[in-house]
């Protein structure tokens, strides 16, 4: 493998480990300020209606897609979503620093639009990333402390086999994945090939020397599914914490996924459009089993 491959790979184990390291940290500013996205993390009813909101999502981006010509719609769905994603974590932060004051929700709303209106204005591929860590991080946390652990390793397992069903059978995901790409739009982590890159002149479609793309690119959703189970494992299973920050199936799970992403590269190299979340939520569900076995034989 050449430098020119490698580094961006490295990079790309260093943005897992930014959402991973960035979620258990907004875990904490999380669960002080209330922010939840289910009421009884216990519910094993909770992953369906996580399945179920999201192919209804799906559904009406695809309908979107194939009819929205100049995409209008897609563009606000995704803006919204990008608005609201961004209130909820800047309102767990913002709470749990200075409490639920008039000024604190004034804080959160000009924070939001700033946020999101910077991804729509500049979405440079380093803007993107640099946002994307942080939303990634702070969804990623707020699911994770709403979930117990057997819902988030069911709800990972169902997204594993859909992701694979709609890649590899169906590929409505492809269709997805290349419409959101032609609108640039800001959901996508971005990691570059060459220095020069840029992602508001190119985009991901354009190709670069030798009929390669310029840039390699991960969904966000790749890295938030595997952070849950982080999150999830560090709050939910009581155990001695390495360093008083992780315990030893969260950090399984860590050193799991990031298996599952070198996994995943290995067929990513095939040039081939890749279903990520078997390898990686798999990845991360047989090392979060590795260091529950090893805290339960230590103790």
């Amino acid at each position: 493998m050449d430098k020119k491959t490698l580094i961006p790979l490295l990079a790309m184990a260093v943005l897992f480990l930014a959402v991973e390291i960035g979620a258990l940290l907004l875990s904490l500013p999380v669960q002080a300020s209330g922010v939840v996205a289910f009421e009884d993390p216990t519910s094993l009813e909770n992953p369906v209606m996580f399945i179920l909101i999201l192919l209804v999502f799906t559904g009406i981006l695809l309908v979107l897609i194939k009819y929205d010509t100049k995409k209008v719609f897609i563009r606000a769905i995704i803006g919204l979503s990008l608005f609201f994603t961004f209130v909820y974590i800047f309102a767990a932060i913002v709470y749990a620093t200075i409490g639920a004051t008039d000024i604190a929700n004034i804080a959160i709303f000009v924070l939001s639009v700033l946020a999101t209106a910077l991804l729509y204005k500049y979405p440079e591929w380093y803007v993107i990333d640099a946002l994307g860590i942080l939303m990634s991080a702070g969804v990623a946390s707020i699911f994770g402390v709403s979930l117990d652990v057997l819902p988030v390793v069911i709800l990972l397992i169902l997204l594993a086999v859909y992701d694979a069903i709609a890649v590899y059978k169906t590929k409505h995901m492809i269709t997805l994945a290349e419409g959101v790409m032609d609108l640039k739009t800001p959901i996508l982590f971005v990691i570059p090939k060459r220095r020069d890159y840029s992602f508001i002149k190119e985009g991901i479609g354009k190709l670069g020397e030798g009929g390669e793309r310029s840039a390699f690119i991960i969904g966000m959703g790749d890295l938030i599914m595997p952070s849950i189970l982080v999150v999830s494992a560090n709050v939910f299973l009581k155990g001695a914490k390495l360093g008083g920050i992780i315990n030893l199936p969260a950090l399984g799970a860590i050193i799991g996924s990031l298996a599952g992403l070198c996994v995943l590269m290995h067929f990513v190299m095939s040039g081939k459009p890749q279903a990520g979340l078997p390898p990686l939520n798999g990845g991360t569900i047989l090392g979060f089993l590795v260091g529950l076995a090893a805290m339960t034989l230590m103790g």
